[in-house]
């Protein structure tokens, strides 16, 4: 009897679309990565993973690039990465129409261009750059919440350090939410976080930009000529970081099928979201601050302690920034668990069983632990965020998505189609070696500065 019911039961997933149906999944996909959510979620599961707090460090890029330059980048970014991200969701639509139904960024590059590129390649990338942005929100985190402190009580002695354990302990609890798809309501409420501390830190720019405690403002490039160059890579790498993402196939696994179209329409929502939020911020912290913008906005709203914006302002959009980052290191720590899922969890037994229940609030847990000691250690938010977007973003992002299509689809070489994919994947593998040479450049000079456990 029990044959005919499963039998029955797989006649209606295949008339409902699924195309997961006859395979076997592991324990990661099978409990992280389940496919229940609608365009909508993958909308906010997107906007998360896009538009988070690095966005505050444009105005940062825009003071080693100048205003055309820095306009050119944020435009290319723009442009690229919303048709790359399109070019991976039209692969995996493919695949899942062959049956084949890719659930994370290695059984892409697995299927597409061989085991080894997936094991050693595109899987270790991925997994550094992800667990990377868990411990850069970590570390942010920490100093939004020491400079809500500081604003509440001024010359404070408190350590950044004790800030970022504290947040590294909320993680730990948020950490233990079972799934992607049960992030979508958290997500939602990320998606109006980012949007009101953008509008707040532009408030600020304009506030301090139009008043008469307004810093001198000097838009020229300092430094240097060879500065300047490594300036530039630098500043490519954090705006690459800035509309990075990484986790494209991971957040299109959520959608139930069938998935075709569900992808681009996510994705329109969230880049509705990105221009809104990148380019107001990236402009009115120029214009308000010049040359003279710091590694994060929010930096350049304290002076030795004080805020020089009104004190509800900074207030709120610290806070907002705080809540906003909890949100974005528990989606980027979704590939680290789906991964530890793998390891620990039996797929026969279920979600809720003991048996997977301890091992994964032990492994969430240390997993948590280990990136807030890491980013207690190395408080450097900066330079760590060119390294991740030089080292990871720019290539799996901008360059791996089109020479999966190209792969794929094989588009005629007489086309335009084929060529504008190499020449992307071209470009910015290039681009990704140099800004990784000039953002491990940048950490040498900084190193004078290191100290484990600064207070910065």
């Amino acid at each position: 009897m029990g044959a005919p019911g499963r039998d029955e039961e797989e006649a209606k997933k295949m008339e409902a679309g699924d195309d997961t149906v006859g395979q076997k999944l592991d324990a990661g996909a099978l409990f992280v990565l389940q496919s229940k959510g609608s365009w909508l979620h993958c909308g906010y599961h997107l906007t998360t993973s896009i538009v988070a707090p690095p966005l505050l460090s444009l105005p940062f890029a825009f003071a080693s690039l100048g205003w055309a330059a820095g306009m050119v980048c944020l435009v290319i970014g723009a442009a690229v990465t919303f048709y790359s991200y399109n070019l991976i969701s039209r692969v995996l639509e493919h695949h899942a129409q062959q049956g084949r139904r890719q659930l994370r960024f290695r059984d892409m590059a697995t299927d597409i261009l061989g085991p080894g590129w997936g094991r050693y390649y595109i899987g270790p990338i991925q997994f550094l750059v992800c667990f990377g942005a868990v411990v850069a929100s970590t570390l942010l985190a920490g100093q939004s919440m020491k400079a809500i402190y500081l604003i509440a009580v001024p010359g404070g002695t408190i350590k950044l350090y004790v800030f970022v354990a504290i947040f590294g302990g909320w993680m730990m609890i948020l950490a233990q939410l079972p799934s992607f798809h049960s992030l979508r309501h958290v997500n939602l409420v990320s998606l109006m976080l980012c949007l009101s501390y953008s509008f707040c830190a532009v408030a600020g720019c304009i506030y301090l930009g139009t008043s008469d405690r307004a810093p001198p403002k000097d838009y020229s490039i300092s430094g240097n000529t060879h500065s300047r160059v490594y300036g530039v890579f630098n500043a490519i790498a954090v705006v690459a970081t800035t509309y990075g993402n990484g986790i494209i196939p991971e957040i299109q696994a959520t959608v139930a099928a069938p998935v075709t179209g569900k992808m681009f329409k996510g994705l329109c929502l969230c880049y509705a979201v990105v221009i809104t939020t990148f380019f107001s911020v990236a402009t009115s912290g120029y214009w308000a601050f010049g040359n003279a913008a710091q590694g994060t906005l929010l930096s350049n709203f304290m002076v030795d302690g004080k805020a020089i914006i009104p004190e509800w302002l900074l207030l709120m959009t610290e806070l907002f920034t705080l809540l906003q980052l909890s949100a974005v290191a528990v989606v980027y720590l979704q590939p680290t668990n789906e991964v530890l899922e793998g390891v620990f969890s039996d797929p026969k037994a279920g979600q809720y069983a003991p048996r997977n229940v301890v091992p994964r609030l032990l492994a969430r847990t240390a997993a948590v632990a280990i990136g807030t000691t890491v980013a207690a250690m190395v408080p450097f938010f900066g330079d760590m965020n060119a390294l991740i977007g030089a080292f990871g973003f720019l290539p799996l992002d901008f360059a791996v998505p089109a020479v999966f299509y190209n792969v794929t689809f094989k588009p005629s070489k007489k086309g335009v189609v084929f060529w504008l994919n190499t020449t992307i994947a071209v470009v910015f593998s290039a681009l990704a070696v140099i800004a990784s040479v000039t953002a491990v450049r940048q950490i040498v000079l900084d190193a004078s500065t290191y100290k484990l456990f600064a207070n910065v």
